[in-house]
């Protein structure tokens, strides 16, 4: 590669406001970077709470092709030994062949923050760099508040570098920490540094002046070989460098390798599936992977569209797994369609006419608030649906949800159903620890009796989002519910007015997909 990406969206971008992950929301997260090709997936920092150490515990049995697992600390603590630091006990603990530490390079920052000397800041970096090279481990330095520390006191700031660099630290990579750094500032400092060293830098920019991704760019350009930033630029205050406008940049404008050869392809997949799965929303303006980055509207930008691409787009939306989409236009989606169809194993024709209805369902319930990006299994069963491959393989009679609460202040949930398999009624009832697990429990109860191989399933995360809130109480809700079985994982989704109806939508989902599964399976 010509340049190593650094994905910091599961520590660093965990940190943003609104953003939590649950431990399986960060297993698949990293399954799906390891499946875009960074080269280095930072999983946490276990020594500060216990989620991240089960992270880096899980994580081993997860065969990675691309990308290293990191974990993340800082220096040890002042006047103390490497060796006998929690923080650092902690890193080799994590079981990973990559650390990345962080030390302070403003001297502001030690004596105010820190509150020690200057001289044992450097021990500091010193040590825990040395002790870690001396367990076979890479070590990558991350120092903080590089540029502000450069500008402050430019002697120190390179001492700091050289302390880690003499202890043999793998890569050093200057932090934009605060994100107040200009361009021109950045461009001028690294090509000052490069000349006080002769170790690999990286770049690691915030966003709080609206430039993380130009001094990325030209931080890569003076020199640096690793880029860190996160997926959709997820981070505190303003957010981390967004590796989803920095890579495209990189590949189609720089003529470099950040990825995997034909790998780009995949990053709009990505950065939709996770915000997905951080239950976050995704903007439809983000440059390269946005729904309207390569929507035309205008009657004049579609004329001339028409005759020539690039007209109006700066480059080929499908190299980077984006499509356009001519809002006049009944082909609108027609090549992400044909993708999918195909990735499921479909034989579909485009100039067909049921292809082009398919097409306009689709469009119609993505109008509604579906999104399929992270709820990839309701979309397979719609395209199985839509082309005569499968059917449901049950159907509701009626359903009831009664929700009592006491004068004890207990809430009982109980789910009454009646389901139709074939010409054979089954009526269940079940309770649950709310509506949305009572309709759960029922449904199971009705179906294990046809089909057992529903007793395997369980739900493994629930979520929730309002798509219209001016609506207040009557406004939209999209349901987002991830299912499992000793095979793997599957997610499907619902939308309504009614929550709990939503809520059935995308549980009828995730039992038809097994089901379908299983019969696709016993057919090959």
């Amino acid at each position: 590669m010509d340049v190593e990406i650094y994905d910091t969206t599961l520590r660093d971008g965990s940190q943003g406001e609104g953003m939590s992950l649950s431990l399986e929301d960060k297993l698949k997260i990293a399954r799906k970077l390891d499946y875009l090709g960074v080269s280095y997936i930072e999983g946490g920092w276990p020594g500060s709470n216990p989620k991240d150490m089960d992270f880096f515990k899980m994580v081993q049995d997860i065969e990675f092709k691309h990308a290293k697992i990191v974990a993340f600390s800082s220096t040890r603590k002042a006047d103390s030994k490497a060796q006998k630091d929690s923080n650092i006990q902690a890193l080799l603990d994590a079981g990973v062949k990559t650390v990345t530490i962080f030390g302070k390079s403003w001297d502001f920052h030690v004596i105010r923050a820190l509150e020690t000397t200057l001289e044992e800041n450097l021990a500091m970096v010193e040590d825990t760099i040395a002790y870690l090279k001396a367990k076979g481990l890479e070590v990558i330095f991350d120092a903080e508040h590089f540029f502000d520390g450069y500008k402050n006191n430019q002697a120190y700031a390179l001492r700091v570098l050289k302390a880690a660099e003499q202890a043999g630290a793998d890569l050093l990579v200057l932090c934009d920490t605060n994100g107040g750094a200009l361009p021109w500032e950045i461009d001028e400092i690294i090509a000052q540094v490069m000349q006080n060293t002769s170790s690999r830098l990286g770049i690691h920019a915030h966003n709080d002046s609206g430039t993380a991704t130009a001094n990325s760019i030209i931080a890569v350009r003076r020199g640096c070989c690793q880029v860190q930033g996160t997926v959709n630029g997820y981070g505190e205050r303003c957010g981390n460098a967004d590796l989803c406008e920095i890579v495209p940049n990189l590949e189609l404008k720089l003529g470099l390798r950040a990825l995997p050869p034909d790998h780009l392809t995949r990053i709009s997949e990505v950065s939709h599936y996770v915000s997905e799965i951080a239950n976050m929303p995704h903007h439809s303006n983000q440059p390269f992977v946005g729904s309207g980055a390569f929507t035309h509207k205008a009657g004049i930008h579609v004329s001339a569209l028409l005759k020539d691409a690039l007209t109006y787009e700066h480059i080929n939306p499908e190299t980077v797994g984006n499509h356009r989409r001519v809002l006049v236009s009944e082909l609108s989606g027609l090549s992400n369609l044909l993708y999918k169809a195909r990735e499921f194993g479909l034989d579909v024709d485009k100039y067909d006419a049921d292809t082009r209805k398919v097409i306009r369902q689709i469009k119609e319930l993505e109008n509604e608030g579906f999104q399929f990006e992270g709820a990839e299994a309701s979309l397979e069963l719609f395209l199985r649906k839509a082309f005569g491959q499968t059917d449901d393989f049950f159907s509701l009679k009626n359903m009831k949800i009664i929700l009592e609460k006491n004068e004890d202040e207990i809430i009982t949930s109980e789910a009454m159903i009646k389901i139709e398999v074939g010409e054979t009624t089954y009526h269940t009832v079940a309770e649950g620890d709310g509506p949305v697990n009572a309709l759960d429990n029922s449904l199971r109860k009705a179906l294990t009796q046809v089909y057992p191989e529903i007793a395997d399933m369980h739900l493994s995360d629930y979520k929730v989002r309002v798509l219209d809130g001016e609506n207040a109480t009557a406004a939209r809700v999209r349901v987002l519910i991830d299912s499992a079985d000793c095979t793997g994982t599957w997610s499907t989704v619902g939308v309504s007015e009614n929550i709990i109806e939503a809520s059935w939508q995308a549980l009828v989902d995730s039992v038809n997909y097994l089901l379908m599964k299983k019969r696709l399976d016993s057919d090959s």
